[in-house]
């Protein structure tokens, strides 16, 4: 029987299933901030990027499947989420891309595939954008990019038992555990005007994108998502039924098995 967590209520009490051990983790120095990765496997490699407020934790029903698929996985806390730093500057997706590109760099991956939810996706088709050669394709899942994709924020039982959750592991995994409200202030004041990305810049992807739009997304309006997959040249667009903006942890072999599918697409 397949897991569910679909209220977020396991989430919120014992969070995703704890991350494997791996034998390759550090932080590395870029541009102020001190940003931590983790990379378990081998094989075709895949990067993932947490959405905003979270940490690479929150993959820990994703890590296992890749792996046993034969991929090499490398997870990174953006900068000023879990256990990264972050400076005074403001927030950018283009800053956090380049911290991806680091990363990259310091352990030899000239390609990666990229897995990105929510923030983490915005960060990957920017990287995608910015430098094609290095990303061999996006799972792009539940973001927008541009503010005009986003819903009126309405809180709900599930956003709220998902931001307790970040709370609690903010300050076990933040070197500055008191500052848990001006992260979360600085980054939403990011998410108001950030990414902003036009048309014209959409059709200028040249990298595979699959456009992952979740049946209940709190936060993206499905017709944002069409019109992403229909800018992007070569995208589609994947419906996942019954979850939310949650749905990794919410319903993970679902979840995997889109993404696994389209891994084998682009990395074949």
């Amino acid at each position: 029987m397949e897991f569910r967590d679909d209220t977020l209520t396991h989430f919120e009490a014992h969070g995703a299933a704890p991350l494997p051990i791996s034998t390759e983790n550090s932080h590395i120095e870029h541009e102020g901030a001190q940003i931590w990765y983790a990379s378990y496997g081998t094989g075709a490699p895949v990067i993932l990027l947490h959405g905003g407020l979270g940490h690479s934790g929150n993959w820990g029903y994703q890590i296992p499947a890749l792996v046993g698929s034969g991929h090499r996985v490398v997870v990174i806390d953006s900068r000023g989420h879990g256990r990264s730093t972050r400076d005074a500057r403001p927030y950018r997706y283009e800053l956090m891309a380049s911290d991806v590109l680091t990363v990259m760099d310091t352990l030899k991956l000239p390609r990666a595939a990229m897995v990105g939810w929510s923030d983490g996706a915005c960060v990957a088709l920017v990287l995608a954008s910015q430098a094609p050669e290095r990303v061999a394709g996006v799972f792009f899942f539940g973001c927008n990019m541009d503010p005009s994709g986003t819903k009126e924020f309405v809180p709900t039982p599930i956003i709220e038992r998902c931001f307790s959750r970040h709370t609690q592991d903010y300050a076990h995994l933040s070197a500055t555990p008191g500052e848990f409200d001006a992260f979360v202030g600085a980054v939403s004041k990011m998410m108001k005007t950030q990414p902003d990305y036009s048309a014209h810049d959409l059709s200028q992807i040249r990298v595979p994108v699959a456009i992952v739009q979740s049946e209940h997304d709190e936060f993206i309006k499905p017709e944002h998502a069409d019109y992403l997959a229909r800018s992007i040249p070569g995208a589609e667009l994947i419906l996942l039924r019954g979850v939310s903006h949650f749905a990794p942890l919410q319903r993970p072999e679902q979840f995997n098995r889109v993404m696994l599918d389209f891994l084998d697409r682009v990395l074949s």
